[in-house]
């Protein structure tokens, strides 16, 4: 019975996969997926990137539609970098809890207390979020944007462990707000050094979104995509993963060769993987739900994104 409901399974997977070729050639549509989401979207998509890379082809892109796999800021992201694209979310219940974690009128008033201040913003926030921002950055070129600006003072939302990890590299004040990543937040020392004793010869790599004294254990640290070119090119056979699970699929299809061991059962984002590849059908059949951003907040917002994709990673 196993058995025939996997393959019942398969079947369906095919024929959504069949159906979904259709739509995109109707529709001219691009699907784009974060590396966090399951690996049937992530095996589907024309382009899997972290936020960095997904932001560049949401504003390159010659589609009409953009399907952004994902969670909602990123579709705010691609809708505002690409006004005149139709940018469909396969599930508008994929919200993103650090992104909730500041607030307009807690910005405004930090603003107001450090009016010399620079506004740097991690992507990882909403569109009303940027539009008070001066430049954003996304963890694969927080460091760049942070030394790119002219201010010795620094206000920085809405990432503290990222935030520690950036002022590292800096001089300069930083006023960090107190949100954080849920998942990443949940790894621990004592995670690590129980898989470190599981596992010896393993090197361990880490986010800048967990902990800093996480961070400070680790072999290497980086984005998303920096962890994957470095497990790729990496000598070492063995690796003690400290990010999201869903990078799974490209660090198996990079290295297949090699073993990867995730440093907690918990690393698994919630919000991204209420994406589905039956939602994502449904989205392209319906046209719906559709990101929509008002046009004073997208305008705001979109200076202080074009000013990130400025500085390269």
């Amino acid at each position: 019975m196993e058995t025939l409901a996997i393959e019942a399974k398969k079947q369906r997977n095919l024929e959504l996969k069949e159906r979904l070729l259709q739509l995109k050639k109707e529709r001219n549509a691009i699907i784009l997926a974060h590396y966090y989401q399951r690996d049937e979207i992530q095996e589907v998509a024309d382009f899997r990137g972290d936020s960095f890379l997904l932001a560049q082809k949401a504003a390159e892109t010659d589609a009409d539609v953009i399907v952004f796999c994902g969670v909602h800021f990123m579709g705010e992201s691609a809708k505002i970098l690409a006004p005149d694209k139709t940018v469909l979310i396969p599930d508008e219940r994929a919200g993103c809890p650090m992104a909730d974690m500041v607030n307009v009128e807690g910005l405004r008033a930090l603003k107001q207390k450090h009016p010399n201040a620079t506004v740097v913003t991690y992507i990882n926030s909403s569109a009303e979020i940027k539009a008070e921002t001066d430049i954003c950055c996304t963890s694969a070129n927080a460091v760049k944007v942070i030394q790119s600006v002219d201010s010795d003072e620094i206000i920085w939302v809405p990432d503290k462990n990222l935030g520690h990890y950036v002022s590292q590299y800096t001089d300069k004040k930083m006023i960090i707000w107190e949100g954080y990543c849920n998942t990443h937040d949940m790894l621990t020392v004592k995670d690590v050094e129980e898989m470190r004793s599981k596992y010896p010869n393993a090197e361990f790599v880490v986010h800048p979104e967990c902990r800093p004294e996480v961070v400070e254990m680790a072999d290497f640290v980086g984005s998303t995509t920096g962890i994957l070119k470095y497990c790729k090119q990496a000598e070492a056979k063995e690796f003690i993963v400290g990010t999201e699970d869903g990078t799974g699929y490209q660090l198996r299809l990079d290295s297949p060769d090699k073993t990867f061991h995730f440093a907690s059962k918990f690393l698994v984002c919630p919000n991204m993987k209420v994406n589905n590849l039956k939602k994502l059908v449904r989205c392209l059949e319906t046209m719906q739900p559709q990101i929509y951003v008002p046009p004073q907040v997208a305008d705001k917002a979109r200076r202080s994104l074009e000013r990130m994709l400025e500085v390269t990673v």
